[in-house]
């Protein structure tokens, strides 16, 4: 298990160095920078820009480097603890990510959470009740989960709170704690507005590792493992547990590592609308300005959740099905 360790750790520092590159050469590949857009809103403002401004603004935000060494440099400082200055907010990348990251990470954990603690008992359900009033009914409601847009379930949910009891369900404070510095009543209404965002998040989720569950775990009891066990007599519930549902369990748990980045950064859209601090919406308004060093930190932290989120499923799988053995 050590030598496998290693050389995931290898690999995991050679993807985080490719897709920097990668992240780089994308975010700089529309026409112009940060500094043409800037420019063009001073001048709408009536602010006249000479050659010489633009020379020194160009010195400021390091953008009279080749694209080469813009990256070489952001790397270096990379290495070294420092993420770069971001273009927009004139403030270090770490303290904007830094600001958002926890919060991103509270609702992460909470809509994983929420996410497979509803999808694996109903996806057992299902397949254990095939064709039954509750199979079909979850079977519909799933792919109304899987069709439905989460951008506008979160309005139609804004919608009806507002309209039929009067409560406001953007955001992930009142306006009291809005600006507040943390405190337990801080804390406790974050609590209180966290079920919108995270039902809204999870649907998704939740609605396609239901059907995955189901259709796995359905193969898994027409095994002539499972026919030979109940013929000799072995409980049905301990025969459940014990065998198919661990094998069934395997796609599930191996998808980790998709989930985990694609619960910060695919649901953007959904943060906007629920008006969420997290880092969806700073991505998001990074590559529009073509912030560079922000937009590129924030896909490295992405790509990061990613390979850390591959290796947690590899490790769960190698725990939970012994016949899997990556030392072989």
């Amino acid at each position: 298990m050590l030598s496998y360790l290693i050389r995931r750790f290898l690999y995991m520092i050679l993807i985080l160095l490719l897709v920097s590159v990668v992240a780089f050469i994308i975010i700089q590949l529309p026409p112009g920078d940060y500094l043409t857009s800037y420019i063009i809103q001073l001048e709408e403002m009536g602010q006249k820009v000479d050659e010489s401004q633009i020379v020194s603004l160009k010195k400021q935000y390091g953008l009279d480097l080749p694209i080469y060494l813009q990256y070489f440099k952001w790397m270096w400082k990379m290495l070294h603890g420092d993420l770069g200055k971001s273009f927009e907010w004139n403030k270090p990348v770490s303290e904007l990510i830094g600001e958002r990251l926890m919060l991103t990470v509270i609702i992460s954990l909470f809509t994983l959470i929420f996410t497979y603690a509803v999808a694996i008992p109903i996806g057992i359900y299902s397949a254990t009740h095939q064709y039954s009033l509750g199979d079909y009914t979850f079977t519909v409601i799933g792919f109304a989960g899987l069709a439905t847009p989460n951008f506008l379930f979160a309005l139609i949910l804004m919608f009806m709170f507002y309209k039929y009891f009067g409560l406001s369900v953007g955001g992930l404070f009142s306006s009291q704690y809005q600006l507040a510095p943390w405190s337990a009543g801080k804390f406790i209404d974050m609590l209180k507005h966290l079920p919108i965002p995270i039902i809204v998040i999870g649907t998704a989720g939740t609605a396609g590792l239901i059907r995955v569950m189901r259709g796995c775990l359905l193969d898994e009891l027409r095994k002539q493992y499972v026919i030979t066990a109940r013929a000799k007599g072995v409980a049905e519930r301990a025969l459940l547990f014990k065998y198919p549902v661990r094998v069934a369990i395997n796609p599930i748990i191996s998808t980790i590592g998709w989930t985990l980045p694609g619960i910060v950064s695919g649901e953007t859209i959904t943060a906007i609308v629920l008006s969420l601090p997290t880092t969806g919406p700073l991505l998001y308004r990074a590559l529009m300005c073509q912030d560079m060093y922000l937009a590129g930190s924030t896909v490295m932290f992405l790509t990061f959740l990613t390979v850390i989120g591959t290796l947690i499923s590899d490790l769960l799988l190698v725990w939970i099905d012994p016949r899997i053995r990556y030392e072989r």
